[in-house]
This record gives C-alpha cells, sequence and structure tokens, in this order.
C-alpha cells in the first residue's frame, strides 16, 4: 500500500466584527489555499446564509467526483486501446438535510465522451463501470454514484 497526503490552508473570511454571537451576525466565507495553486474562494450554500457567488463544499464534492471519475475513465480508455477525443459531463447530486445535518443520498455523473472508433462505442460505454471502482473519491463515499453515460463517434 503506498499513502499519499494532501495538505491546504483554509481561513474563515466570515468575522464581521463580533465573530459568531449570532447566526446571522457572521459570514460563511473561507478562503482555500494549497502551494502553486490559485486560491480558491469557499462559502456555505446560499440556503445555509452562504455566498453564492462562491463555491460551497457540496459543489466541491461534486466537482471531486466528476473530474476523479474523468480522470480514472481515460485511463482505463487507453488501457482498453479506445481513443476519447472529447469528455464532458454535467453532474448533479442531492442532499437531504436532516434536522441541523445531512447527507448525500446520490449523485449521477453524466459523461458525454467522444471516441474515434464506431466498433468501440459498447465498450466505451462499459468502461464507465471500470473507471468508478478505480475512482479514489467516489471509493471514499457512502452514497450511490450512478452514471449515464453518452457515447459518440467523431
Amino acid at each position: 500500500m503506498t499513502d499519499h497526503h494532501y495538505a491546504l490552508d483554509l481561513t474563515w473570511q466570515g468575522n464581521r466584527g463580533t465573530g459568531t454571537s449570532g447566526y446571522r451576525d457572521y459570514g460563511r466565507d473561507v478562503l482555500l489555499r494549497a502551494e502553486g495553486k490559485p486560491d480558491l474562494a469557499g462559502s456555505a450554500d446560499p440556503t445555509f446564509r452562504g455566498d453564492a457567488t462562491r463555491w460551497n463544499p457540496e459543489e466541491l464534492l461534486l466537482a471531486a467526483l466528476a473530474q476523479c471519475h474523468l480522470l480514472s475513465y481515460l485511463h482505463s480508455a487507453v488501457s482498453h486501446g479506445i481513443v476519447v477525443t472529447a469528455y464532458d459531463d454535467s453532474p448533479t447530486g442531492t442532499m437531504a438535510q436532516v434536522g441541523q445535518g445531512g447527507h448525500f443520498t446520490e449523485v449521477v455523473l453524466r459523461p458525454r465522451v467522444t471516441i474515434t472508433d464506431p466498433a468501440l462505442v459498447g465498450l466505451a460505454r462499459e468502461i464507465h463501470e471500470e473507471a468508478s471502482r478505480n475512482c479514489f473519491i467516489a471509493a471514499s463515499v457512502n452514497f450511490p454514484v450512478r452514471h449515464e453515460p453518452v457515447v459518440e463517434v467523431a
């Protein structure tokens, strides 16, 4: 087994002068930083008094799942001799709020993949399952990550 380590710095930027003196008295803005990367402005979902112009944790989880699947899929495509020339996705996630907390109940990835060989369309569709098994993020969550792929030929 090989361990990989990740680090970042998170700074809360929401103190409006009185800290957390009341639920409506503080902002949910955060700044995420990692060495050698652009800063990422985060906040809470607007439903939870966050700033809609900043990334919220739920969107970042959805983005992580979609990006991880893409990278795993491209690796699988190479392994199976499939030439991918385009890939995009419009994932969605569902979170159930339960009291003060909540949890994701499902994420649906909707990858649209363009390949060069019409004979490999079926295989290109099938390897989404392999990519999902190989995605570190999908393997780390406790809810289903479904796939509704579309494969086209260039």
